[in-house]
């Protein structure tokens, strides 16, 4: 049963006293920036690809990331804090920062970045040749290497490419988001007078950034291969001068949903948008000629001395991945296999097992999704005691199975509904895909709420069971993708809960609706309307329980805490003295360790093999211990602007399970940072007797341990019933 707690009365931003000492909690300094320490967060991803032990190609996969989330915090945040900035927004945030004070601290810290991921780069690079995998320039190749690449790139890259002439009959060419370009500098032979062309790198659709060089692991950059062989673009012309340059366009092009006749055709014309939005970053060669350099920022509209970005060396280190997946198992983590859940080590029927069970608890990617969750949706799908499937689809692979069940149980004469989220950041034209291809199946397809997102991952199935109509619930931290399940740290709950049953109905009610009358949720915390209400009384609740003989703890477990009612909520709690512990995978607000106010808050980050995305949100409540996963972090965005839930854990055994996630995370002293006062962080290190193994190969051997125990388990009751029938 969930224990409610009561709001504090005063407003959550008040001063609040203890003793004599008075504390503003709205006082910028107390609240950390959300830009920077995400930053910070990038800073200790590339300690990854730093760190000796850390294998050499995963080491080249970390560089990777770093180069794809800077790409992402420029088409996001960089563009939405430009957005603000034209909009005439000088408003400070809670951190006391306005737009154009975050933009310049945040491109001071990505230039050292930036910096920084290139020596880690050139470190890697002759690593990596020390292995056998060699990146070269085109200069490095024998002529007969070269006339075989040659005849390559002919054949196969060649047609593909368009040369646009720069000159006053040719208008500046549309330049498209993160293209990799070639802008050349020509003349004829004999002239002075020289002109300008681009040319776009066709990396994608097939074509690799990396072209393989004979039959080992050799490898020359795309670009490197154009720059070389100009003469089959441009005969007869002299190559004065080869650079390159790459773009980044603002994500942020949402419309009003409000005055939208059609949600699908809105979301398409925002895709439209999207491919010509305002570019925010210009990246360079280094070395580019200054007169092109301010050329290019002027056409793209941008500010010389800080929008464009002079890049040492490579540039796009994204594509790297290309590289990273290179199958050298010994320059990589030792495999992992994910293992079946113990209650799914049989071919009973699923219903049954979950039913027996009450909650079964899933942990990803060291349990199988595909054992669990997708066998969960087949087995509805093709159950012919089922009669509704209700699900919540966020992200999802393009050809998932998920999909395929859905269609099958449509077929299969069920009543099937999917609250399908448009606008699922960069994944809008996927999920219009999806949506229509539900649709065309017979199954009821709805887009939401209008003005929220639905974030929530929940799959409803309602089932004509023996004595009457029983719910199944699932309930997951993660999207429901088969591709993420097996790099992402998520949690799922599969439970026969006749009260969250109850809720998960109205909340898919609700979604597929859009209307709002008080509904009653007895178990779930749904937002917008109740979650972050229950999180604030909780939290107020712990620190009016605290006390000497049962001291008052809170732990959290999220991606993100931004928000800064939660923030001050938590300033409060540990001002009383309530032990407060973060784990925060990325962005931070809060400040732990300030004297006479955070003293009692440990901030912990865990970066490694796989990406944390889980959420726990403990509460020790006077003993009466309350546990709850879910999809929502502790962001304003989340809890006042998605349809988030969280589900409370209540089964003893299930408990123990969360438990061992969040003190293996709290223990860890390979891939843990602990935040500093001042938003830095301090990777730990073990020390005498410590493990030193990170959380991630730690959950890999519990949840290994945990299915042999299930096995041994099953051919024991095999056993026994061979040994009865015998008798």
């Amino acid at each position: 049963m969930v224990h409610k707690g009561r709001l504090p009365k005063s407003d959550i931003l008040d001063p609040i006293a203890t003793g004599e000492a008075e504390i503003d909690l709205a006082a910028p300094e107390l609240y950390l920036n959300r830009e920077l320490t995400w930053l910070e967060f990038n800073q200790r991803v590339l300690h990854e690809a730093e760190d000796p032990r850390t294998p050499l190609l995963e080491r080249t996969k970390f560089v990777a990331i770093v180069g794809s989330n800077l790409d992402e915090f420029f088409m996001k945040r960089i563009g939405g804090l430009k957005q603000q900035v034209g909009a005439g927004v000088q408003n400070p945030t809670v951190d006391g920062r306005p737009p154009l004070q975050q933009i310049a601290e945040c491109y001071a810290v990505v230039r050292e970045l930036v910096e920084r991921k290139r020596r880690a780069f050139g470190e890697l690079l002759t690593l990596l040749k020390g292995a056998g995998i060699e990146i070269l320039g085109y200069s490095e190749l024998s002529e007969t290497e070269r006339t075989v690449l040659r005849q390559h790139y002919y054949r196969n890259i060649y047609p593909l490419l368009t040369p646009q002439s720069i000159d006053p009959a040719h208008p500046f060419p549309f330049i498209s988001n993160l293209s990799l370009n070639l802008l050349v500098t020509l003349r004829y032979s004999g002239d002075r007078e020289t002109s300008l062309a681009r040319v776009k790198v066709p990396v994608g659709a097939g074509i690799p950034r990396f072209l393989r060089v004979g039959n080992g692991e050799r490898f020359v950059p795309l670009e490197e291969v154009m720059r070389h062989n100009l003469e089959m673009l441009f005969p007869e012309m002299e190559v004065m001068a080869c650079e390159l340059f790459r773009v980044t366009r603002n994500a942020n092009t949402e419309r009003s949903e409000e005055q939208a006749d059609d949600l699908l055709s809105l979301i398409e014309s925002e895709l439209q948008d999207r491919r010509f939005a305002p570019i925010v970053r210009l990246e360079v060669g280094d070395g580019m000629d200054p007169v092109h350099r301010g050329m290019l920022a002027a056409e793209l509209e941008l500010d010389e001395s800080s929008d464009v970005f002079e890049v040492e060396g490579m540039l796009a280190l994204r594509d790297l991945l290309e590289v990273a997946g290179l199958p050298y198992p010994l320059l990589r983590d030792p495999p992992h296999h994910p293992v079946d859940n113990p209650r799914f080590q049989t071919r009973r029927n699923i219903f049954h097992i979950i039913r027996d069970a009450g909650s079964i608890l899933l942990q990803h990617p060291y349990e199988s999704f595909s054992t669990s969750v997708e066998r969960f949706l087949q087995e509805a799908s093709e159950d012919p005691k089922v009669r509704a499937i209700k699900m919540t689809l966020y992200r999802t692979a393009p050809d998932s199975r998920l999909i395929d069940f859905l269609v099958e149980a449509a077929n299969n004469g069920k009543q099937v509904a999917v609250a399908v989220e448009l606008k699922a950041r960069f994944d809008e034209a996927a999920n219009i895909r999806l949506a229509e291809r539900m649709e065309e199946a017979g199954v009821h397809v709805t887009y939401g709420v209008v003005g929220l997102k639905t974030h929530c991952k929940v799959i409803l199935v309602v089932r004509q069971d023996y004595n009457g109509l029983r719910r199944y619930v699932h309930i997951g931290t993660g999207n429901y993708h088969p591709g993420t399940a097996r790099i992402y740290s998520d949690l799922g709950l599969l439970t026969s809960d006749d009260v969250i049953g109850q809720d998960a109905t109205e909340l898919f009610n609700y979604l597929t609706t859009g209307y709002t009358p008080k509904r009653n949720y007895r178990k779930l915390l749904p937002a917008p309307k109740h979650l972050k209400k229950e999180l604030l009384a909780k939290i107020e609740r712990e620190a009016l329980l605290h006390t000497a003989d049962m001291p008052g703890q809170i732990q959290f477990k999220m991606n993100a805490l931004e928000d800064a009612d939660i923030v001050a909520a938590l300033y409060r709690a540990a001002r009383r003295g309530v032990r407060i512990d973060l784990i925060v995978r990325d962005s931070c607000r809060l400040r732990p360790g300030l004297p006479g106010l955070s003293e009692t808050v440990r901030v912990v980050s865990i970066v490694g093999r796989f990406l944390e995305h889980s959420r726990i949100y403990y509460f020790r409540n006077g003993g009466d211990e309350e546990y709850f996963l879910g999809s929502a972090d502790a962001m304003k965005r989340n809890l006042e602007y998605r349809v988030e839930v969280l589900a409370p854990v209540e089964a003893p055994e299930l408990r123990k399970e969360l438990r061992s996630i969040l003190d293996t995370n709290l223990n860890d002293r390979r891939c843990a940072w602990e935040m500093n006062p001042d938003g830095t962080c301090r990777q730990l290190q073990p020390a005498g007797a410590e493990d030193p193994r990170g959380s991630h190969e730690i959950l890999i051997a519990m949840a290994e341990k945990r299915a042999r125990q299930g096995a041994r388990l099953k051919k024991k009751k095999a056993v026994g019933v061979v040994r009865r029938n015998l008798k």
